[in-house]
């Protein structure tokens, strides 16, 4: 992977709330971070998606993961646990970025060598900063597989 910043970042992003879908999108687009974000609405679709799957079979495979915890269905935990046990999937970065405040999952994230975990924003400037952590992060992510 080389260090370019044409290259768009590959995100997928793991989100059932519309509205959290929409302000991040716009974070990214605000931010001129180049990117392209595919959007799953709960785990098992997510799951799908990094398997290459139907209807998923050409998606292409996510720089990074921004992951919500809480899902329907297949919630994020499971989906964490999932990529970390399959080796196609677990050294893609994953961000978690949910509204939980549970300790256990916040332990449970680390066990599972999450890369970053994100409280989610409340509002626009703080969801900035969030996406500003994502780009120095994957940027630094690009740098070290490219040495």
């Amino acid at each position: 992977m080389v260090d370019d910043p044409a290259i768009p970042i590959e995100i997928l992003l793991v989100e059932d709330d519309p509205g959290d879908v929409l302000i991040t999108r716009e974070a990214f687009a605000d931010h001129k971070v180049r990117n392209r974000i595919a959007v799953c609405a709960d785990g098992a679709d997510a799951l799908r998606y990094l398997r290459r799957e139907p209807p998923y079979a050409d998606a292409p495979r996510p720089d990074i993961l921004l992951l919500d915890l809480n899902l329907p269905g297949v919630d994020g935990r499971a989906v964490l646990a999932a990529v970390h046990a399959d080796p196609r999937l677990n050294d893609i970065p994953v961000v978690v970025l949910t509204s939980s405040t549970a300790e256990e999952d916040v332990l449970r994230s680390q066990e599972l060598r999450v890369d970053t975990y994100i409280r989610k924003p409340v509002d626009f400037a703080s969801l900035m900063h969030v996406v500003r952590r994502i780009e120095t992060f994957y940027i630094s992510v690009r740098r070290s597989l490219s040495a």
